[in-house]
């Protein structure tokens, strides 16, 4: 098992992420958005950049975090960006050794009927599959928004009906608080198909609000998943998205200092958790 981070949470300059994961001791990073970008639309020169300072730091991009058929986008909106981010961030993958770009099955902001929204899901998320097979990268399924996060037999469905080597999971331990399911009875069931995990952690109250807070002090089942996962030998990322200074979907942002330190916080707290548990 490893440690990364959804490294933005900690501040936007690639400069503060690389102090961040160097201050916790870990040797890899997850990037969604990086100084004013992502890794698959950053110039080329910036590009460069960007890489070189993570080869000097001893640093590895364990997973692109992308926007392909995320929250923002909707299951009959253009194909054609979901698959032009896909072709841009492939090459930039093998420059940087990163084997998996995370993705997920779109948001159903029409309120499409849940039929058609799970046959265009899995036409697409089949093409994408096509081009990531091609490219010699691996896709992780989110659950998350989009309807193969709907629950673990969506999850499920979802991979059988793609039935590619080039599609597998990425299990996010909060999200299940948000979405109304069980993390641990979703992760039970879809656990032999998660290559990476999401560690995050919220608590939901009676009204519905959802409220983030550090990994071990919610839902999420995070304790019990991070145990099951040392004690089944699990030897993939564990990459931390705390939620708590700054939630990208809803525009959340707190200070620089806020970011940088709640992000460090949550960071030793999750490596604390798996030590524990390793006793």
């Amino acid at each position: 098992m490893f440690f990364s981070g959804i490294a933005d949470e900690s501040g936007k300059p690639i400069e503060t992420q690389i102090r961040a994961h160097k201050e916790l001791g870990w040797k890899h990073i997850e990037i969604r958005n990086v100084n004013a970008t992502t890794l698959a639309y950053a110039e080329q020169k910036e590009f460069d950049s960007i890489r070189a300072a993570l080869d000097k730091a001893g640093i590895k991009v364990s997973c692109f975090a992308s926007q392909i058929a995320n929250w923002s986008r909707d299951i009959f909106g253009p194909f054609e960006t979901d698959a032009d981010e896909l072709r841009r961030a492939i090459p930039r993958m093998k420059i940087m050794g990163t084997p998996f770009i995370r993705v997920m099955s779109y948001a159903n902001k029409n309120n499409v009927g849940i039929p058609e929204w799970r046959k265009e899901s899995i036409r697409r998320l089949r093409e994408l599959a096509t081009m990531a097979e091609q490219g010699g990268v691996m896709l992780l399924h989110e659950n998350c928004d989009g309807w193969g996060g709907k629950g673990p037999q969506q999850s499920l469905e979802l991979l059988a009906e793609v039935n590619s080597p080039a599609l597998k999971l990425v299990f996010d331990t909060g999200n299940p608080v948000w979405h109304q399911q069980d993390s641990w009875d979703y992760y039970s069931q879809v656990k032999k198909q998660v290559l990476y995990v999401h560690i995050k952690d919220a608590n939901r109250a009676a009204d519905g609000k959802v409220t983030p807070c550090y990994v071990g002090e919610g839902q999420g089942n995070a304790r019990r998943i991070i145990k099951d996962l040392v004690a089944s030998g699990y030897a993939g990322g564990v990459s931390i998205e705390p939620h708590i200074a700054a939630i990208v979907h809803e525009g959340k942002e707190s200070s620089a200092d806020q970011l940088y330190l709640t992000y460090l916080e949550y960071g030793r707290r999750l490596m604390k958790i798996v030590e524990e548990a390793k006793k």
